[in-house]
């Protein structure tokens, strides 16, 4: 059997399917409710790892450089103390006063640069205990966000164990049923869904007011709405109306209160006989 293009269904079938996807959607955000806030914990806790590897990876560079400068200072350390040396060597041929002072000079100028290289070497080892306490404090940070993360990841798949079954089940029922909405219609429903804060895109007439944003509705529109010829949005929130009886929603009848019995009041004439009689009271109901 051909299956029926979504143009030519009436509007109260169009309603009726799209009331229908309306209830399957929410089921859906229901069953992902159920994780709560897991999702975004985990993805957070992932996003905290990585920043926290990335710094642990940027410490190792550092206390690598720092190491780097030792290692270039002591080979300087090195180079100027052979040339200390071989100044004071050279300091036992000097023929003048001229040579002694340049020599003296350099050797000043050598031990100099071998204190100052030791004042670099003292730094840099201070900047790489520092940084290997920085690392290992990040580590164990590190460490303890790996753990948090297992835990908050078993907890989650355990409740998508639970719900994945049926969450996949109305997922399919969604797809059947969007085959047979107007692309149209489909897609302004999905854009309504998207902006409400709580997903409805589709809601029904209660107690005469919209049941997204609860403003009334006149009566004119509610008729409009019962008749099943056009499709009616609420004016105010933009939302789909649809008739209760139609999404097949029963409604409590108003019960109209029954007025007490008035009760007929007992009234006393006064009947004159005679002008030189007294006033004679009759009782009479009125």
């Amino acid at each position: 059997m051909a299956k029926k293009d979504p143009t030519d269904l009436s509007v109260e079938e169009r309603l009726k399917t799209l009331y229908q996807l309306q209830t399957t959607l929410s089921a859906i955000d229901e069953e992902r409710a159920l994780r709560g806030e897991l999702p975004l914990e985990v993805q957070d806790l992932e996003d905290e790892i990585a920043g926290l590897t990335t710094r642990v990876e940027k410490i190792k560079n550092d206390i690598k450089e720092f190491e780097d400068a030792v290692r270039q200072k002591k080979a300087e350390i090195n180079e100027a103390q052979a040339s200390v040396d071989r100044y004071k060597s050279q300091l036992n041929d000097v023929k003048n006063n001229r040579e002694y002072d340049t020599l003296s000079k350099e050797i000043e100028f050598q031990t100099l640069e071998i204190e100052l290289c030791n004042k670099k070497i003292r730094e840099a080892n201070t900047k790489v205990e520092e940084k290997n306490h920085d690392l290992q404090a990040t580590e164990e940070q590190i460490a303890d966000r790996r753990q948090a993360l297992e835990e908050k990841k078993n907890e989650l798949d355990e409740i998508l164990d639970e719900t994945r079954a049926e969450e996949e089940r109305l997922k399919e029922k969604a797809k059947e049923l969007e085959v047979k909405i107007e692309p149209r219609l489909l897609t302004s429903f999905k854009r309504i869904r998207k902006n409400a804060r709580n997903g409805l895109g589709i809601v029904y007439v209660q107690r005469d007011a919209c049941g997204g944003c609860f403003n009334k509705i006149p009566p004119q529109r509610q008729l409009d709405i019962k008749m099943h010829k056009k499709i009616i949005v609420c004016e105010y929130c933009g939302r789909i109306l649809i008739d209760p009886e139609l999404a097949g929603v029963k409604t409590d009848k108003p019960v109209e209160e029954k007025q007490p019995k008035r009760k007929r009041a007992i009234r006393k004439r006064v009947i004159k006989k005679d002008a030189d009689d007294d006033f004679v009271p009759e009782e009479r109901l009125s």
